[in-house]
């Protein structure tokens, strides 16, 4: 039995238009035929047809950067220490299900603790639950100074930690090989993300002697790679290594830019997680008094030379960073287009584009999802309303008619948040010190 799905309008994630009045037909979870509903095959006896002739019909979205473990965590102890991995799996599969009724069929998981992200992956794919197509790594490999190293000295990087500490390139080395037999689907290092130099500079973690020989080892074992870069140097370095996809790079300056354009590299900027912090913090939390601000002034920077990478011809993958309080799941994943369109020029069709059939070439599925053509997998959103015309539009729920997964639909019915418990989250009993001074100025 075929499925034929009536379009009124059809993104097929590789051009620059809806095309209007076209038929997908779907054989198994596979797609047969796409295009005018003239030239549609005929429906056979007992072939199903569903009609979405008022409708706008996309490739299943794709967010190529939420952290499933992670728990809308409130503080780092949320993402590393309190609730055991076997919790953790569990609210993660949760977590992947709010993703796919968000209309996001694909994800990548960049950084997860222990092997979380890769067990609801292979639950999902061998028909344990329903759930969006995961790729993901594992663990961030860090060194002294990078984002996965932010606990104090005589803490460390606890083993139920999203980063992994290495101390020298062999023991980089042997992790990389650990996390390829573990069948990690891409390999991701956080270069840098703590301190500053003198100058006020981030400074990258590793030396480009040793970012370029775990870059090298990756692609020798057939791994893609991935690094968190905010800062120049990181960069620079990432760019001249060949890292796949540099995330961030909100202080990439004209150098950097070169070598991401010479080296063939992709940017995943994640502006989501800045734009949501500034807009969304409270004087309550503790972060108020220097996040907001901070995040607005890496907004204003990175968007520069952003726009140019942009102009440059750089590809650009879109991902949230949700998994945080701030970026939740199944809530925000299309407010990056929004900023994309907003704050870096790209055209909705650019963006929508930069979603679909470019960030899949991240995912293990490859150019079988992101893209409405024979041969690929039949994963489609539904929406009520033109996004070319609005793209913040898929930010509503209630715009999103219909999901499908291998053709088959997806019950949008929205489940229930979970109870937390009382070890799921760092226990907090007040957000701020009351000095005899505070307490004065709360007063005003």
């Amino acid at each position: 039995m075929r499925k034929y799905f009536r379009c009124g309008n059809l993104f097929d994630g590789l051009g620059d238009r809806m095309k209007p009045d076209q038929t997908v037909v779907v054989e198994d979870d596979v797609i047969a035929f796409v295009g005018p509903t003239s030239e549609a095959p005929a429906a056979a006896a007992g072939d199903e047809v569903l009609d979405h002739g008022g409708a706008w019909v996309l490739p299943g979205l794709i967010d190529i950067h939420v952290h499933l473990s992670y728990g809308n965590a409130q503080a780092n102890e949320d993402v590393d220490m309190f609730a055991p991995p076997e919790f953790r799996a569990l609210r993660a599969m949760h977590a992947a299900g709010k993703v796919l009724r968000a209309g996001y069929t694909s994800l990548a998981d960049p950084a997860s603790t222990n092997r979380v992200a890769a067990s609801v992956r292979d639950a999902i794919n061998c028909g344990m639950f329903t759930g969006p197509r995961v790729t993901c790594a594992g663990r961030q490999v860090t060194g002294r100074q990078g984002l996965g190293d932010w606990y104090p000295v005589w803490i460390g990087v606890p083993e139920s930690s999203v980063g992994v500490l290495v101390r020298n390139l062999d023991e980089a080395i042997e992790e990389i090989r650990t996390q390829v037999k573990d069948r990690m689907d891409f390999i991701k290092f956080a270069v840098d993300g703590l301190q500053r130099n003198g100058d006020g500079e981030l400074m990258s973690c590793f030396s480009q002697a040793e970012l370029s020989a775990m870059v090298e080892e990756c692609h020798r074992l057939g791994v893609k790679t991935i690094t968190h870069s905010r800062g120049r140097e990181a960069v620079l370095y990432s760019a001249r290594a060949g890292v796949d996809v540099i995330f961030h790079a909100f202080e990439m300056d004209d150098e950097g830019l070169e070598e991401v354009v010479r080296n063939g590299c992709v940017l995943s900027p994640a502006l989501t997680f800045l734009v949501n912090t500034v807009e969304f913090t409270r004087p309550s939390d503790p972060c108020h008094r220097w996040r907001p601000n901070m995040n607005r002034k890496d907004v204003e920077v990175a968007s520069e030379m952003l726009v140019k990478a942009r102009k440059a011809g750089v590809p650009f993958m879109v991902g949230t960073d949700s998994g945080f309080a701030v970026t939740p799941y199944g809530e925000w994943h299309a407010r990056e287009l929004e900023i994309m369109v907003e704050y870096l020029g790209f055209t909705e069709a650019e963006a929508l584009r930069a979603t679909t059939s470019v960030n899949s070439g991240l995912l293990r599925e490859g150019n079988a999802v992101g893209r409405v053509v024979p041969g690929a997998f039949a994963d489609l959103t539904v929406v009520a309303e033109d996004p070319m015309e609005d793209i913040s539009s898929l930010l509503r729920s209630d715009n999103i008619t219909h999901v499908y997964l291998g053709g088959e639909p997806v019950d949008l019915a929205p489940t229930a948040d979970f109870r937390p418990y009382n070890w799921e989250h760092s226990f907090r009993q007040w957000n701020d010190v009351y000095t005899r001074e505070r307490v004065a100025e709360l007063a005003h």
